[in-house]
């Protein structure tokens, strides 16, 4: 049974979800690291919120994670280059929040507009000060929206209800959506000049990093207020308190900081602030949907392979995940195949999906299909979560094609390797739902995998056949299958053979002495 170690407060209702499912679930809140070191090594999940930091000294730790659920949108407090490099799932619950949050950011904007948290302490200290505090209204006023993914594209349909102009910038956002969602698609200085509020809803990156600077706020329409409910960060908050000085920026409402928990800020205290304690999304529908979504998601990965918003590997949907499985397990094979023959650096992988598994999630075979490539040249520090990256970093030029057609299998996966010496290329597909190999180098032949095999090229010759026969024989190496092509008489021929235990070094040097005898590999799947 799958073990998650649950280390942040969730609701109770997602502990109730794991062991309905059959995960066991341990509820341990408020470890120090020093704990959670010492027993991570135990679960195969971990659920956390924003304390829990599995960082690259944990990942160390965690021999059997397999994945890390996190409850709520942001991940700055996830390691996810360490959990990658170690094969660990990184996923999060981007929607359970969403709408949640974009109210947050609707009211601080009602909030600023009218000033009303300084009214309010005002009111209660008993004083009475009406013409001080004068507000503006919403309507016909100009919202930019910094981006306009699921949370951003809430918040610009609530301003529109409120009769606001919408403009938005976001790289991804196409016009189509744009069109759909109501709103007019800018460029980040269209917005800063037209913008009477600005709201961010975007992810913190070395893109998005103070995408509110100095300079960029300097181009904003003097009398601007800015919401931010997204990620601390995105304002440089130096400049702001400077903006707001100098009555460039009018007021400011802020719910997340540069360093957090904020209890000491420059911000704080200044008259046209707004400050939350990142409240975004602190609702009680927001911690169930988040919880459950987690749990839900965590599960299926663990009991069935299903990866639903990972961060670090493509998606597979819990009705694609059985269909994939024998898929994968055909990929790793010839993967695991053309990466035991490969003898030097390797430069392309193409990878072409025929039939039937062409219609399925093939972003996922591929990452399975790489790492069985890679793996006999890097060992342990490649797998099917970060084997995209790893290629990338080496500068592996890889390649996937799909086709409806076939051919003579309902589905065949054609793997391409080019070396910096060769190209060899290796088929299989599925004979009753077990991966067979059928097609080495362009010869057409029919293997079932086994543990240990043993494939040779050879010039066509007669006696090749018995003399390898006759040497396995005398090593005591017993033959389960032995399997024969050829391209033409004459010509290249290949064997695969399956023996009943690991060939040895000795054995192998032996086999690539025989006469007429390219190359001679032990392989182990």
């Amino acid at each position: 049974m799958p073990k998650v170690l649950i280390a942040d407060k969730l609701s109770p209702a997602a502990i109730d979800i794991f062991r309905q499912r059959g995960v066991e679930a341990d509820v341990k809140v408020g470890l120090s690291k020093a704990e959670l070191l010492d027993i991570i090594a135990d679960y195969d999940g971990l659920a956390v919120r924003s304390a829990t930091k599995p960082d690259a000294d944990v990942m160390a730790k965690a021999e059997k994670l397999k994945v890390i659920g996190r409850a709520g949108i942001g991940v700055d407090n996830i390691d996810i280059k360490a959990a990658t490099a170690r094969g660990v799932v990184v996923m999060n619950t981007p929607y359970g929040n969403a709408i949640t949050t974009a109210e947050h950011a609707i009211a601080m904007m009602f909030a600023l507009a009218r000033q009303i948290p300084q009214a309010n302490a005002s009111t209660q200290a008993s004083k009475w000060e009406k013409s001080k505090f004068m507000g503006v209204e919403l309507t016909s006023k100009t919202l930019g929206v910094i981006g306009c993914g699921n949370i951003g594209s809430i918040a610009a349909e609530r301003a529109l209800g409120l009769k606001m102009r919408v403009i938005a910038f976001d790289p991804f956002l196409s016009s189509e959506r744009a069109v759909e969602i109501g709103v007019i698609k800018v460029e980040l200085d269209e917005l800063l000049a037209q913008a009477d509020f600005i709201t961010l809803h975007t992810p913190l990156t070395d893109q998005t990093r103070n995408i509110l600077s100095k300079e960029n706020l300097a181009k904003t329409k003097k009398g601007v207020r800015i919401i931010n409910c997204a990620r601390g960060g995105l304002i440089d908050e130096a400049a702001l308190l400077d903006a707001l000085n100098d009555g460039h920026v009018a007021g400011a409402a802020l719910d997340v900081y540069a360093e957090e928990p904020a209890k000491e800020n420059p911000l704080f205290g200044h008259p046209n602030m707004v400050c939350t304690p990142h409240l975004g999304a602190s609702t009680k529908e927001a911690q169930e949907n988040v919880a459950l979504q987690v749990a839900e998601q965590m599960s299926d990965y663990l009991l069935t392979g299903a990866v639903s918003n990972a961060l670090n590997m493509p998606s597979i949907s819990a009705e694609d995940a059985p269909r994939l499985k024998p898929f994968i397990a055909l990929g790793e094979r010839i993967g695991a195949f053309a990466g035991q023959v490969t003898e030097t650096g390797l430069l392309e992988v193409e990878i072409a999906y025929e039939g039937d598994v062409a219609a399925l999630n093939t972003k996922a075979l591929t990452s399975a299909i790489l790492a069985a490539v890679m793996r006999p040249m890097l060992q342990e520090s490649v797998n099917v979560v970060n084997a995209p990256a790893v290629a990338k970093e080496r500068g592996v030029q890889v390649s996937e094609t799909t086709r409806e057609d076939g051919g003579d299998y309902d589905s065949a996966i054609r793997l391409k390797v080019v070396t910096e010496r060769q190209t060899r290329t290796v088929s299989g597909a599925l004979f009753g739902g077990e991966p067979r190999i059928v097609e080495i180098k362009g010869i057409p032949m029919e293997a079932s995998f086994s543990t240990n095999m043993l494939y040779t090229t050879n010039e066509d010759r007669p006696g090749y056949i018995g003399a390898l026969g006759s040497l396995l024989g005398e090593a005591g190496c017993n033959i389960a299958t032995f399997n024969l092509g050829r391209l033409d008489e004459g010509g290249d021929a290949i064997a695969l053979v399956a023996v009943d235990e690991p060939v040895s070094a000795e054995l192998l040097e032996k086999v690539t002495a025989l006469p007429h005898v390219k190359q001679a590999k032990a392989l182990q799947f």
